[in-house]
């Protein structure tokens, strides 16, 4: 009897795109929970706010708004759920018919995430800022039980990612200001999933039943990390003394990853029981979103402040997920077809008096999977609706401390994905997605 790796069908291809850095949940894996400052008012107006140095990440133009050394940073909790809910799904097929697939739903496969942020501003001259922020762009993690029967999809995915921002903006005159940054990332990621037995197999004993050949399954996970550099930039304009205007762009980012593809696990008496155990180095590339935003803040009179925000990303710069293997694993890919998106957000601060503004908003937020084919169980997303609330607390002219708290409702996230032959079978059914954020920010200035 041979047994061997050669026909094994291993889809890490979802190594880079689909997964967080704790749970973040903005359409897609991006993470807009960049401060908790803007959480109340969903992030509408966010690219001409610019009320602490957390502008660096949204419109580095705004810190000409901020005098001296500003310091601010925060926390968000993201609680996101993806309850799946089964309508067919069938099972890897071999020479002897289906594998068993069992019926467990996998549980509750989103977890809290922690996503913290940290920034700093600096005048040096009238007309000269400068400044650093730290962040986490991009994430999400999805973990399932190991006996769902989605397995031979994922059973985790999770990624976690930081940005370094520095940033330079220039005062033009009282009215016209511009920024610019530069960005370094990286991004890790941890897949796992299920692989049947019988993958492993190149022949397989005469007689032999699918009970035999079938289980147990052997577990299969992909660790990758790389960095790259990118770029961003923004412009604010004060229209009228009343009315500022934001628009602000980050730029695509490439990261070329490097790790490891590990295979672990028992073969089936069937196939002679043995031990399986191999380690290959693994490559794969992926080409992270742009994003453009247009935001407006108006002082409607001295109490209320009304905020809108308009933004794009360039979601479709990801088609595909592949993964390059060393000899001994092949390679595959996972179909994607990304969408371009955009989200729309309206929100309005009450000045209640000299210490106490609170806050509010709403958005809608277009996801950048738009058919169940093509949706994976590593990112079961839909397109999601905000509502805002929030408050800030001005302890004196200096310091100030932002709550703000968002409940996401997501439309249900159907799924039809994969091929009876593919090694991972069809998961067929709906998920009940929901999210809720809370966050506090602290800001300082010298």
């Amino acid at each position: 009897m041979k047994h061997g790796i050669a026909s094994l069908k291993f889809s890490s291809a979802l190594l880079i795109g689909l997964g967080v850095a704790g749970s973040a949940h903005s359409a897609g894996f991006n993470l807009l929970e960049q401060n908790a400052s803007s959480l109340g008012n969903a992030y509408a107006g966010s690219a001409a706010i610019a009320e602490n140095a957390s502008t660096i990440y949204f419109n580095p133009a705004g810190m000409t708004r901020l005098s001296g050394l500003n310091v601010s940073g925060g926390l968000s909790a993201i609680k996101p759920s993806f309850k799946f809910r089964d309508e067919g799904s069938t099972a890897p097929t071999t020479p002897f018919g289906a594998l068993p697939l069992g019926t467990g739903r996998g549980g509750d496969a989103g977890d809290w995430g922690f996503l913290p942020n940290a920034y700093a501003s600096w005048e040096l001259t009238p007309n000269w800022f400068v400044g650093l922020g730290i962040g986490a762009p991009f994430g999400l993690t999805t973990e399932y039980h190991n006996d769902w029967i989605g397995r031979y999809h994922s059973t985790k995915f999770a990624i976690e990612s930081i940005n370094l921002n520095p940033s330079v903006a220039y005062k033009v005159n009282g009215r016209l200001s511009l920024g610019l940054g530069l960005n370094w990332m990286r991004l890790d990621a941890d897949y796992r999933r299920a692989v049947p037995a019988l993958a492993l197999a190149e022949q397989v004993p005469p007689g032999a039943v699918p009970s035999l050949v079938g289980g147990p399954d052997l577990m299969a996970r992909v660790k990758m990390d790389g960095d790259a550099w990118g770029w961003n930039a923004g412009v604010l304009f004060q229209a009228t003394p009343n009315t500022r205007i934001g628009l602000s762009y980050r730029s695509t980012v490439k990261i070329n990853a490097s790790g490891d593809t590990t295979l672990k696990g028992n073969l089936p008496a069937a196939l002679g029981g043995t031990a399986v155990s191999q380690e290959v180095g693994a490559k794969a590339s992926v080409r992270l979103p742009d994003t453009a935003v247009l935001s407006v803040v108006h002082d409607l009179n001295p109490t209320w402040q009304l905020l809108a925000d308009v933004s794009w990303t360039g979601w479709s710069s990801i088609k595909s997920l592949d993964i390059r293997n060393e000899p001994g694993l092949p390679g595959d890919s996972l179909d994607l077809r990304f969408k371009d998106t955009w989200r729309v957000a309206l929100g309005a601060n009450y000045h209640h008096n000299e210490k106490w503004t609170f806050k509010g908003g709403i958005a809608w937020d277009q996801s950048p999977v738009r058919n169940a084919t093509y949706r994976p169980t590593s990112l079961p997303d839909n397109d999601r609706y905000w509502v805002s609330i929030g408050a800030q607390y001005r302890f004196n002219a200096n310091a100030t401390l932002d709550v703000g708290y968002a409940y996401l409702f997501l439309n249900d996230a159907r799924i039809n994905n994969g091929v009876p032959t593919d090694g991972k079978g069809t998961i067929r059914g709906k998920y009940k997605d929901n999210a809720n954020v809370l966050g506090v920010q602290f800001s300082y200035q010298f």
